[in-house]
């Protein structure tokens, strides 16, 4: 048998690729970004799973084109956190508004921030990719104790900025520089991500094994 016949293998065809978007972002939708898997997407649109990867690298990139993310924010955050951990929430900040600020990549993000308002499912796969693809990662590179929690108040605020600035359009947030909205979150973001002192009773309970006095 000719192996430039194998199911799947099939670079002529223009339509190979939208093909595979089509398959993933109703799955996406459908079972949520955990739960579907790349080799099923595959399986799906009659394609092999290294075609896939061909065209779309991962699982997060192909999420980010079947949503019509030229960039995902989870890529800036993953690259914001390899520096010095003491700057990331001003990096952080600072890229993810240059790319909102962007026209070509802002407007799929508030298209996807406006779905997720309007769709029950919209809003579980947006979560879930958050889950996975944001907190858990910061989590991991801030570590210590609540260090998801502390991924989490992190992200909220982040969020709630967006949401204002670019969905709701408060005043005078919406109109702000960017370097303005950079010098006034960053402090309390740096905040969130800070590990609370420990008491001194939860210390002692910590020595004594957990029991009280």
């Amino acid at each position: 048998m000719n192996s430039s016949g194998s199911r799947g293998r099939r670079p002529g065809k223009p339509d190979t690729r939208a093909q595979i978007l089509d398959v993933a972002r109703r799955r996406f939708l459908e079972g949520g970004y955990q739960a579907v898997t790349l080799r099923s997407i595959a399986a799906e649109a009659g394609v092999d799973l290294a075609l896939v990867s061909y065209y779309f690298g991962s699982k997060k990139g192909l999420l980010s084109a079947a949503l019509a993310l030229i960039v995902n924010p989870s890529d800036i955050l993953d690259r914001a956190a390899r520096g010095d951990l003491a700057a990331f929430p001003r990096r952080a900040l600072h890229d993810l508004l240059s790319l909102w600020e962007d026209a070509e990549t802002g407007a799929p993000l508030r298209a996807l921030v406006a779905g997720a308002a309007h769709d029950a499912a919209f809003a579980d796969l947006v979560r879930e990719m958050a889950e996975k693809e944001l907190i858990d990662k910061i989590a991991a590179r801030i570590g210590g104790r609540d260090a998801g929690k502390r991924a989490a108040a992190f992200c909220a605020q982040i969020a709630g900025l967006i949401v204002t600035r670019y969905v709701l359009r408060l005043e005078p947030i919406a109109s702000m520089a960017p370097d303005e909205i950079v010098r006034i979150y960053s402090p309390p973001l740096r905040l969130a991500l800070r590990a609370a002192p420990q008491s001194r009773y939860s210390t002692h309970r910590e020595a004594a094994g957990g029991r009280t006095a």
